[in-house]
């Protein structure tokens, strides 16, 4: 079967970066040293009796993915990767075969599947802390255990992403995908659980001023999050895209603020008082008491630092690199920062609840309008054209972009 595959090798990374210098990033997908192709790689078996296999539907393509591809990651992850890989960890689809030892999963059900391989999977005992905690996206132990290292589906080399038309998932990652729900919404599961995620660690009253920074997806899911956890709370979002800012404004925020005019802007905003000092920026006395940053770069989250009021909470949600930070406003104004990864449980609606579930939910509701964010949709011979459009979404009015499998089932 065809996949699409992340090769990274010592030699490759420095070939592909100096290769990019000279004729830019489509080298890192069309020229001799790319880091990305469609492969071909055996349709793959059951790993055990507590394991299915998966036909996928839809799999859509995360910043993330991008970030891989082009060699922008920290290089601090790396040993909790292993290539080459298939890439995918945004993905449903439909069970096609059960091992012995499944229960309450069958073939024909429609499921979303969280990526996250953690100690269980792995075949580990005891569960390290994280994963005692139903948190196995932050599991200690992604380099051990029965699988090469990878922190998630799409990551790893023994187990392909959700870039090819069939994918095995252990029985504990998957979850079913309510009836009405179709599953070109459903694709946006996991994306929808980080902006959930991010919320529930940092959970916005009704009398709080929200600030989120930047509104591509996972900024434009926390918007729309929000407005579910604090109906009245006001929300500002910082994005330089016209699509994004229209985007935002129509699914819940009440303002868009251009790049350059946080702090003077958050400053009429929330009543704060702004002081200048001799050199660089300046900071706010008040500000937004909840700050998310989807971008996390030294740029934005030194920003949010100055805009977030005392006491308040800066939730990284991101992935930067290296960052250079002035820690003066996290000392002056007994800041919290938190960094979000990933996803697990929460009390909602009178039960302990996965955030896949209460994603699949609100989504089955219409209280979150997360298939408003799809703008492209991709076969994967395509997957060219699909990397053009996310290296340039301003251009191309693109949001989300997802690759279909199998047009016409749903």
């Amino acid at each position: 079967m065809k996949a699409l595959e992340l090769n990274i090798s010592p030699l490759r990374f420095a070939a592909a970066r100096a290769y990019a210098a000279l004729f830019g990033q489509k080298s890192f997908y069309a020229g001799p040293f790319r880091t990305v192709r469609v492969v071909d790689i055996p349709e793959p078996s059951l790993p055990g009796d507590d394991w299915v296999k998966i036909q996928t539907s839809y799999c859509g393509f995360c910043g993330s993915d991008l970030n891989l591809i082009i060699l922008h990651d920290s290089p601090s992850a790396e040993p909790f990767t292993s290539f080459p890989c298939i890439l995918g960890h945004e993905f449903v689809g439909r069970i096609v075969e059960t091992g012995a030892a499944v229960r309450g999963f069958a073939p024909g059900d429609a499921v979303a599947v969280n990526p996250a391989i953690g100690c269980r999977i792995r075949g580990i005992t005891p569960a390290c802390s994280a994963c005692r905690a139903d948190r196995p996206g932050n599991c200690r132990n992604q380099a051990k255990g029965r699988f090469s290292p990878g922190m998630f589906l799409g990551l790893i080399h023994d187990l392909n992403g959700g870039f090819a038309p069939y994918v095995v998932a252990h029985q504990s990652q998957l979850f079913h995908v309510p009836e009405g729900l179709d599953l070109k919404t459903a694709v946006m599961t996991e994306p929808l659980a980080v902006a959930l995620q991010a919320l529930f660690d940092n959970p916005p009253r009704a009398e709080d001023r929200l600030l989120v920074i930047g509104g591509g997806v996972i900024g434009n899911l926390i918007v729309q999050c929000a407005r579910v956890f604090a109906p009245k709370c006001s929300i500002a979002v910082v994005d330089p895209s016209p699509v994004a800012g229209k985007l935002a404004k129509e699914l819940g925020a009440d303002e868009i603020i251009p790049p350059g005019g946080i702090i003077d802007r958050g400053a009429v905003i929330t009543d704060a008082t702004c002081y200048k000092p001799m050199l660089g920026a300046s900071i706010l006395r008040g500000g937004f008491e909840r700050v998310y940053d989807t971008v996390g770069s030294s740029a934005t989250l030194n920003t949010a630092m100055r805009v977030t009021s005392e006491l308040g909470t800066v939730s990284v949600v991101g992935i930067g690199k290296k960052l250079k930070l002035d820690p003066t406003p996290l000392w002056l104004k007994l800041l919290t920062v938190k960094g979000v990864y990933a996803y697990g449980v929460a009390d909602w609606n009178g039960s302990r609840r996965h955030m896949f579930e209460i994603a699949m939910e609100l989504m089955a509701a219409n209280r979150v309008k997360a298939d408003r964010l799809i703008t492209h949709t991709f076969q994967l011979d395509d997957y060219r054209r699909m990397l053009k459009v996310n290296m340039n979404k301003a251009e191309h009015g693109a949001v989300k972009t997802v690759v279909e499998f199998n047009p016409g089932i749903s």
